[in-house]
């Protein structure tokens, strides 16, 4: 992936505090993006069910670049990260 992102580039953004500030992970695809955002997911769980974090209010997603801005991702149906596949297809 370039230093500066091109029309099509992903990357996942993840706000581990809601109203806290995101923070962004480029992702090579729709495959990789599920990973991450699972991952993080998973890993918010831990850390509340270890009593790391008392109680979190978390937000995340997928977003592309696209006319020369970031833009939450959707599939070319209109279905967000959380209803395709790892290809983008919905299930």
């Amino acid at each position: 992936m370039s230093a500066q992102p091109v029309t099509g580039d992903l990357r996942v953004w993840h706000a581990p505090q809601v109203p806290g500030k995101p923070f962004h992970v480029r992702v090579a695809s729709i495959g990789d993006a599920k990973l991450v955002l699972s991952a993080l997911a998973d890993y918010d769980l831990f850390q509340l069910a270890n009593n790391i974090k008392p109680d979190y209010c978390n937000a995340a997603g997928l977003e592309v670049f696209d006319d020369g801005e970031w833009c939450e991702w959707t599939s070319d149906d209109g279905y967000s990260i959380d209803e395709v596949d790892a290809e983008g297809v919905h299930a």
